[in-house]
């Protein structure tokens, strides 16, 4: 399970908040004790990708000259369309959404119940 991750951001503030938003879920599962849960590792790792995946994408998307190309079919003719890294951004963040979800139901569904306690005793909130 990688703990650091390398966000391709625009300002050192977001990869710090995508960075400690990271280490509160690793927090949570420890203090579930979940860090070497199988599916609360291999979903993490996921998510992670899925950020990952998102931040290059918006990169890509903020670069584009414009985000409506001329895409050119067989016959040499060509059709105004979307960028198609705007489609793969909006799935992609749909997908994080879910693995966002299942990570939080994971930690509260395998935790020894200590997440829990933790919760009602800290008024810190996670940033998710």
């Amino acid at each position: 399970m990688s703990n650091v991750i390398k966000p391709l951001r625009k300002t050192k503030k977001d990869a710090k908040s995508l960075q400690k938003t990271a280490n509160d879920l690793i927090r949570l599962a420890k203090e579930g004790g979940l860090e070497q849960n199988f599916f609360f590792s291999t979903t993490f790792d996921r998510y992670m990708l899925q950020l990952s995946i998102l931040d290059r994408l918006g990169q890509k998307i903020n670069e584009a000259d414009d985000l409506i190309i001329n895409k050119e079919y067989i016959k040499g003719k060509e059709s105004p369309v979307t960028h198609p890294a705007i489609s793969e951004y909006n799935k992609t963040s749909t997908a994080a959404n879910q693995t966002a979800q299942t990570l939080l139901k994971i930690i509260l569904t395998f935790s020894d119940g200590s997440v829990m306690d933790n919760a009602n005793e800290e008024d810190e909130e996670i940033d998710l």
